[in-house]
């Protein structure tokens, strides 16, 4: 077991159900609405929240995955309506024809693809925080995003965390859940770090 998982899921452990819920409810809307939380470990924060559910009574799973994907979809809405009441008046501001040219390259895009993008965006460290805002900016229609945004929050919100649930549950797997939330943890903050270094000067 790797000492950090094993460390980051014994925190968890020690908290109370309500705190817990709050704690994890929080972590997931500041990463998916707030442009600040992109560092935030998502995936593995989530499938260690399944295993904390899976090994102690008194979390209640089917809670917990309502707690977190209505903060995913929330988180997304918040960042959606920044793009577009923030971030794109700004943008429209500027002269400059390369921002003009931007803009209209992600209003094509979200226009052809953006609701699939918005899905697969929530699977994504990093991405899946400035996706929503984009969209807003770029203008997708609010109706599209608002059904993408909820079938992600659910295939991603759920599906984390639900795995990490039945990877305790079962005797041949609990042995490996521990790597696993280790490698979520470890990939996702990787990512962050590797984009970041990648971003235009």
């Amino acid at each position: 077991m790797s000492a950090f998982a094993a460390s980051f899921d014994a925190q968890f452990s020690t908290l109370a159900p309500f705190v817990l819920y709050i704690l994890i409810g929080a972590i997931v809307f500041v990463e998916t609405g707030l442009l600040f939380g992109f560092f935030l470990p998502g995936d593995s924060i989530l499938f260690s929240a399944g295993l904390v559910a899976a090994a102690h009574g008194n979390v209640n799973i089917a809670l917990l995955v309502t707690v977190i994907v209505a903060a995913a979809f929330f988180g997304d809405q918040v960042g959606f309506v920044i793009g577009r009441v923030v971030g794109r008046p700004y943008l429209d501001k500027r002269e400059s024809l390369r921002v003009q040219k931007m803009i209209l390259n992600a209003e094509r895009f979200y226009e052809q693809t953006g609701w699939w993008a918005v899905i697969a965006a929530r699977f994504f460290p990093w991405i899946r925080t400035f996706v929503p805002p984009i969209a807003g900016i770029s203008k997708m229609n609010y109706y599209k995003f608002l059904s993408a945004n909820l079938i992600g929050a659910v295939l991603w919100g759920a599906g984390i965390t639900l795995a990490g649930f039945y990877a305790a549950s079962l005797p041949w797997v609990k042995t490996s859940s521990y790597a696993i939330a280790a490698f979520f943890i470890t990939a996702s903050v990787i990512s962050a770090i590797v984009n970041y270094s990648r971003r235009p000067r």
